[in-house]
């Protein structure tokens, strides 16, 4: 008896379908800015690839050589090569002076401060203001080989400005 009540029970023979999930509409967010173009100062990319070159520790301070010797109104060429011929660009640097300033025994915070006092200094200073590049590198060494040093740097950079 049990048996025949559970035949006459209907079968299924198809499983339930799930529902399909209606999608959720989604909005796009849109963010408005302003595409930003770094334009890279052709002085600045000249500098990077000449301090590569030389496998100068500072070579990633192009930009900052330039953007300091602007602000001063120094010629952009002036400050690197005064590292190299003092320091090797940074190779021989101590206490953060990569331009030998006070005979390379001044400490600075950083090389950058450092970039950055020497040049207000070159650039600003009554001893070194009214003088052009030249006169500036008798002022800063008096020995005469070290002036011509320093412009030869200048002119490997790039040729006068």
């Amino acid at each position: 008896m049990v048996t025949a009540g559970l035949l006459a029970m209907p079968f299924v023979t198809q499983r339930e379908k799930p529902i399909p999930a209606k999608p959720i509409p989604v909005k796009p967010i849109y963010v408005k800015h302003k595409a930003t173009v770094a334009k890279v100062d052709p002085r600045s990319a000249r500098l990077g690839r000449f301090l590569a070159k030389l496998h100068c520790p500072v070579a990633n301070l192009a930009n900052d050589f330039v953007t300091a010797a602007d602000k001063n109104k120094l010629d952009w060429r002036l400050l690197p090569s005064i590292s190299i011929v003092e320091s090797g660009g940074g190779k021989a640097a101590r206490n953060n002076n990569i331009f030998g300033w006070g005979n390379g025994n001044l400490k600075f915070p950083s090389i950058k401060a450092g970039l950055q006092e020497v040049a207000f200094r070159l650039g600003r200073s009554p001893l070194y203001r009214n003088h052009n590049s030249a006169g500036k590198l008798k002022v800063y060494n008096p020995d005469q080989e070290y002036a011509s040093r320093v412009l030869d740097v200048m002119n490997r950079i790039s040729p006068a400005t």
